[in-house]
């Protein structure tokens, strides 16, 4: 008699799926808001926008991923943090035009489906979107076997958001003397781990459980600083004064995002001095010998975000940002040609 063939023979495991959404459902639903229309468990997802709230509504999307930083969970056995930072790369990006971040979804896919490690990655997802303010209706969960190394898995992230159409933040606005409002990053973010992991692991042999006093903690706990979310930041400045346009810094660094939402002709001047350059940067860079440009233009050196404000507007941003909790400083201003 000829052996039977199962699907779980092959290695996809529905019942460990069915078990995942069980445990993810009550996640996802304490970040629902008023405007989500179903529960999780549908083909699609139904969210009305507001109406009352936006006069001539306008949806703005974006989708992102994590990058090599899944490799440092993957090391540690940490899987809780990096949802939040698949979160804060999309809803990051569509804040950049004034969007208020209206819904996400996520996309899981991984070799062999093990349901604690998925069931952490979506709990820091969900924790992302409480931060960002936004509504997790649902996502996608792919079990591939022979396709990822065994424990690992990879992440994508969609969100969208809504803004007034008279509200959007393009940049048409923008003059010569304009302040940059620079926001703190939390350190590297999401970008550059594949130099990194070749400078601090190849290079000099640290592990992810190596203290650095430098750091003040150890290597892992470091590199899996959660990407921070500007979206209260930015609403809390957006109620009272006009932002004219935003930049998320990431992949690229300063020079390669600073400038893409402002009209071309403009270039810009840094004070290099006046922000504090997280300690990763200066030990990636020591270690490496890698060449200054090539650092700015890799990782955010410290500046994870940035806002470009009439100049007598400047302190007040910085002072709001400041009591929402952000650490901001005017770090450069706009000018014509260069």
């Amino acid at each position: 008699m000829s052996e039977e063939y199962t699907y779980k023979k092959a290695g996809v495991d529905i019942e460990k799926g069915d078990t995942l959404v069980g445990k993810i459902a009550p996640l996802a639903r304490a970040t629902f808001s008023k405007d989500v229309l179903q529960d999780i468990g549908s083909f699609g997802s139904l969210v009305r926008v507001d109406t009352e709230k936006y006069r001539e509504p306008v949806l703005v999307s974006g989708t992102d991923g994590v990058g090599t930083k899944l490799k440092i969970a993957f090391l540690t056995g940490k899987h809780n943090t990096v949802g939040i930072d698949l979160v804060a790369m999309c809803v990051n990006d569509i804040l950049t035009s004034g969007a208020d971040p209206l819904f996400f979804l996520d996309y899981f896919a991984t070799g062999k489906l093990e349901t604690e490690i998925a069931s952490d990655v979506i709990k820091g997802i969900a924790e992302g979107c409480k931060l960002a303010g936004c509504s997790l209706v649902g996502g996608e969960t792919a079990e591939m076997p022979d396709f990822y190394e065994g424990g690992e898995y990879d992440l994508a992230g969609f969100a969208v958001g809504v803004v007034d159409r008279d509200q959007i933040i393009d940049g048409r606005s923008v003059a010569a003397g304009d302040v940059i409002v620079g926001l703190s990053s939390s350190g590297l973010h999401s970008n550059g781990y594949s130099l990194v992991r070749k400078v601090l692991f190849e290079k000099e042999g640290y592990k992810v459980d190596t203290h650095l006093d430098e750091l003040g903690r150890t290597l892992g706990d470091e590199l899996l600083e959660p990407t921070s979310i500007y979206v209260k930041g930015v609403e809390a400045v957006k109620s009272e004064i006009q932002i004219k346009a935003m930049s998320h810094i990431t992949g690229g660094g300063i020079p390669g995002n600073l400038l893409r939402t402002v009209p071309e002709g403009f270039s810009y001047v840094l004070d290099e001095g006046s922000w504090p350059r997280p300690p990763i940067f200066d030990l990636v860079q020591r270690i490496g010998n890698v060449p200054a440009d090539d650092m700015s233009s890799t990782f955010n050196m410290g500046i994870g975000y940035a806002l470009v404000v009439a100049k007598n507007k400047a302190d007040r941003v910085i002072e709001i940002m400041r009591s929402e909790g952000y650490n901001a400083y005017a770090i450069g201003e706009l000018i014509w040609g260069g």
